[in-house]
């Protein structure tokens, strides 16, 4: 993803919480912060960025955005279960409207047969809607190169979410 996509998608994810008066609050795993830093870095975001989550660990989710430890447990962070619980979390412990999630494998290692590296889930979801969720499988592409097809693929979902 270039720069200028993701700028461009970015002031379009900001330009729709304007049209819709709501903030934004990220919680992100394998991004580490990227989504939040695509849109901080437009001018004037912050009329609309909240907070950004950086639950990297299982500890974080759970201790920063309530995601429950059991469900971890159960299903393994890298899920639609989590990706969701992620999305809610970051809405509960936020002052925002809508709300993405990501949570994968950027590798290069850690993957499995089930979760192979370039697995992502990405939830979104906007107070008092049902959220809305997309698996991503981009292959062992790098890890650069899956993180920043996550930010934009997670901004699609936002604008997705809000229109």
């Amino acid at each position: 993803m270039s720069g200028l996509i993701a700028g461009e998608k970015a002031i379009a994810v900001l330009n729709a919480c304007r049209r819709a008066d709501i903030m934004l609050a990220t919680a992100e795993s394998c991004t580490g912060g990227l989504i939040a830093a695509a849109l901080t870095d437009i001018a004037g975001s912050s009329d609309v960025v909240d907070r950004g989550f950086v639950t990297y660990s299982n500890e974080a989710k759970v201790e920063m955005i309530g995601v429950p430890a059991p469900l971890i447990a159960r299903v393994g962070a890298v899920s639609q279960e989590v990706a969701l619980a992620m999305a809610a979390g970051a809405l509960a412990h936020s002052r925002a409207g809508v709300s993405v999630a990501v949570t994968g494998v950027a590798g290069p290692g850690g993957g499995s047969p089930e979760k192979p590296v370039g697995l992502v889930h990405i939830a979104a979801m906007r107070k008092n809607s049902a959220a809305r969720h997309r698996e991503c499988r981009f292959g062992d592409i790098g890890r650069d190169d899956i993180r920043h097809a996550t930010v934009s693929a997670a901004l699609d979902l936002v604008l997705e979410v809000l229109e």
